[in-house]
């Protein structure tokens, strides 16, 4: 059966720096406000630590050095969507530091341009298309290929090194 044009999907919508980003609201979980954050010892450098949510540990990326950006720094708006992301069939979440969230929007398949050529601004392997939404370009990333197994597994192995029970404690210990 043929897929209909008119057909809409649905994004959540983010800012990291001064871009406007989405992802599919499918992998999308929650949106929470920044936690402490426990930093994990050589972890990589994209990676800010990791967090109780709801009794789970979760390892937190900076999402903007993921994109080749600068750092983001932790403000007022600054908020931690947690994406479920498909690796291999697993499903594991993660949580992505945002600069601020934005909103859940729905765009028809005709209005998704392809990728945009954005040179070496940002790592364009993320980045599958773009589309304009009240006047604001976004950018369409798929958030399965923000993360590759093998940095998923090194968190994995850094979360089980450190876990958040010995974090706390060392840190109640200071």
């Amino acid at each position: 059966m043929a897929q209909n044009e008119n057909t809409q999907n649905t994004y959540l919508t983010f800012r990291l720096g001064t871009e406007i980003f989405a992802a599919s609201i499918d992998k999308a979980v929650s949106i929470i406000e920044v936690p402490e954050i426990i930093k994990v010892p050589r972890s990589p450098s994209y990676m800010k630590g990791i967090i109780n949510v709801r009794g789970t540990v979760m390892p937190v990326i900076d999402a903007r050095m993921k994109f080749g950006m600068k750092p983001i720094e932790i403000k007022k708006r600054t908020v931690i969507v947690t994406f479920r992301v498909d690796i291999e069939g697993e499903n594991v979440d993660v949580g992505a530091l945002v600069d601020e969230p934005g909103a859940v929007i729905q765009i028809k398949k005709e209005q998704i341009m392809n990728r945009p050529d954005i040179g070496s601004k940002y790592k364009s392997e993320l980045i599958v298309g773009a589309f304009t939404h009240n006047e604001q370009f976004i950018m369409l990333v798929d958030i399965d290929k923000v993360f590759t197994l093998d940095e998923l597994t090194e968190i994995n192995d850094s979360k089980e090194e450190h876990s958040l029970e010995e974090h706390i404690e060392a840190e109640s210990h200071k």
